[in-house]
């Protein structure tokens, strides 16, 4: 009776602060990894941190960040996957930027997209698969091989997360409803200037205005999510090889130009009448770092309004702003940068346990939360 009259009387751990507000305007703030540590404090927090509308809430205050890959190495041997959101943000300590949220024991996946905390996944580009890092949910996709994936998105009306899969040898293309246990859908492309199989070859998409952009060829797509239907749109110069990317509120678009190790970088000015202008042109240094290889990789990332370029080759990833001064330079085998970024969520999605082969904290995919702390 003593010891539990002594617990009542005890102070809450958060020092009188009313439940209200430390769930509402604190806990809602901590990352997914510190959040589901402190359900372990109290019964009240674990139930309130669970609720749907919490989580959604949540959901929404976490950071969109670039998100990086990187391939562990036991010898020469690939081994596992880890999936990185950097942390680029002002006053994040140098220690804490490249902090895995988790890592995969399959050493030959690859990542494809990412939406709404969601990453598809494919392994040599013949076998896809879909997980949310947070939850550790993780489920195969049943689609053929011959399948060309171009992006995912929230269908709208439905609540649905769907796929938007190009053909390889077929006419149109499809969509995939996740957790419907119905084959692709097809759909006619209806775009008379789109040849079906430039759809083979897309450089990535990016979801905006509630449409999917893909540059395809010398040409951009945008694909209506909820009319399901296509467009073609005005570039300002020839895309091909172009990358997308939402930027400052708007569409913007960048090419590398490999001759002068320089990179345009454009902002669209009104979408509705797709008028483009040339915000940056950055020169890479180039000089600082010798001959670089004809194959790095240079993504443009966006950044609070602003945007910066990561430049990956040989073991370094390195940082570079707008005026081409470098940032930050990180030396690290098997780390790269992805088109995409990850806005990390704990919210539940219903579609997972209707995939066959769907697992949860497996660790025959997942290893343990221990083995990301701190990399």
């Amino acid at each position: 009776m003593a010891a539990a009259a002594s617990a009542a009387a005890s102070p809450p751990p958060h020092h009188g602060i009313p439940d209200e507000i430390f769930i509402w305007e604190i806990l809602v703030r901590l990352p997914p990894k510190s959040l589901l540590r402190c359900r372990a404090v109290c019964r009240a927090w674990r139930h309130a941190t669970s609720a749907r509308d919490f989580l959604l809430s949540h959901h929404g205050r976490q950071p969109h960040l670039p998100l990086l890959h990187c391939y562990n190495f036991v010898g020469d041997k690939l081994d596992s996957l880890d999936i990185i959101p950097f942390d680029h943000r002002a006053g994040v300590a140098a220690a804490d930027q490249l902090q895995s949220v988790a890592r995969l024991g399959h050493s030959f996946f690859r990542p494809l997209a990412a939406c709404d905390g969601l990453v598809v996944l494919t392994e040599n580009y013949a076998r896809f698969s879909i997980c949310n890092p947070a939850t550790r949910q993780y489920a195969p996709l049943p689609l053929p091989s011959d399948f060309i994936f171009l992006g995912i998105y929230p269908h709208g009306p439905t609540g649905e997360y769907r796929l938007l899969l190009g053909p390889e040898a077929q006419d149109g293309c499809y969509v995939y409803t996740l957790g419907s246990g119905q084959p692709p859908r097809h759909i006619d492309i209806d775009c008379p200037d789109v040849e079906e199989e430039e759809l083979v070859y897309p450089s990535g998409s990016v979801l905006f205005h509630g449409s999917l952009h893909l540059c395809i060829g010398n040409m951009i797509i945008a694909f209506n999510t909820t009319a399901e239907s296509f467009r073609q749109m005005r570039a300002p110069v020839d895309p091909w090889g172009a990358d997308l990317f939402e930027m400052d509120g708007m569409l913007g678009m960048s090419i590398y130009n490999d001759a002068s190790t320089s990179i345009d970088i454009w902002r669209m000015q009104d979408y509705g009448s797709e008028v483009w202008a040339l915000k940056y042109r950055v020169e890479l240094p180039a000089a600082e770092f010798g001959n670089f290889s004809k194959h790095w990789w240079v993504v443009v990332v966006p950044s609070d309004g602003d945007v910066f370029v990561l430049v990956k080759f040989d073991d370094r990833l390195l940082q570079v702003d707008v005026d081409g001064k470098l940032v930050a330079n990180f030396e690290c085998r098997g780390l790269g940068p992805t088109r995409f970024r990850l806005k990390q969520t704990l919210v539940s999605h219903t579609f997972f346990p209707t995939l066959e082969g769907y697992v949860v904290n497996d660790s025959q995919v997942f290893y343990p939360r221990l083995s990301t702390e701190g990399s």
